[in-house]
């Protein structure tokens, strides 16, 4: 995997963050550095946290499955992607403006299961897991800071059109991944 690749789908994973750091920045109304930084340390930190597991258990897993390992890729991806995309059409969701440990803690799991399942599809594409990891956190970070400023702006305008760019980001690379392991050219 290139890092054109990694970095797209650092940037479709961190469209969950991003959109409730948006949240986050709209219902703090007036934001600090340490808002930004908060949110992005707390969705970084775990985004980076997840693949890493999720790593872990495919790999050792991988040897067994090798054969179907772009179709569960496929898979993953698209099933992810897809609930990105439903949840972008969905209800918007009450935020408040806590940054407390606990309800930091919940919102950064809550975002990050996604990161865990494309973890264990890097175990089966033998993806160098340190520079992804790293990566992912980073992208992640970034966004979730941007998202807390754009949401003390704008308020909940963008949210669903991140969560859905996000989605189909996932559905396309799972996509080229299937097409690669068939034999067809990505």
């Amino acid at each position: 995997m290139g890092i054109a690749e990694l970095f797209i789908i650092a940037v479709g994973l961190s469209m969950d963050a991003f959109a409730v750091s948006v949240c986050k920045g709209l219902s703090l109304g007036k934001i600090r550095t340490k808002h930004m930084c908060i949110a992005g340390a707390w969705f970084g930190g775990f985004q980076a946290l997840m693949p890493a597991i999720g790593y872990a258990l495919g790999s050792t897993f991988a040897d067994l499955i090798t054969r179907w390992d772009h179709w569960i890729a496929f898979i993953l991806l698209a099933i992810i992607g897809g609930n990105m995309v439903k949840e972008s059409f969905g209800e918007e969701e009450e935020m408040d403006g806590s940054m407390t440990a606990k309800t930091m803690f919940l919102l950064a799991v809550a975002t990050s299961i996604d990161a865990l399942a494309v973890g264990v599809t890097f175990a089966f594409m033998k993806v160098n897991i340190l520079t992804a990891v790293l990566f992912i956190g980073c992208i992640t970070f970034v966004c979730s800071a941007i998202g807390v400023k754009i949401g003390s702006i704008f308020g909940t305008k963008y949210k669903s059109k991140a969560e859905l760019f996000g989605g189909i980001i996932l559905i396309l690379i799972g996509c080229k991944i299937l097409l690669e392991g068939i034999g067809i050219p990505g």
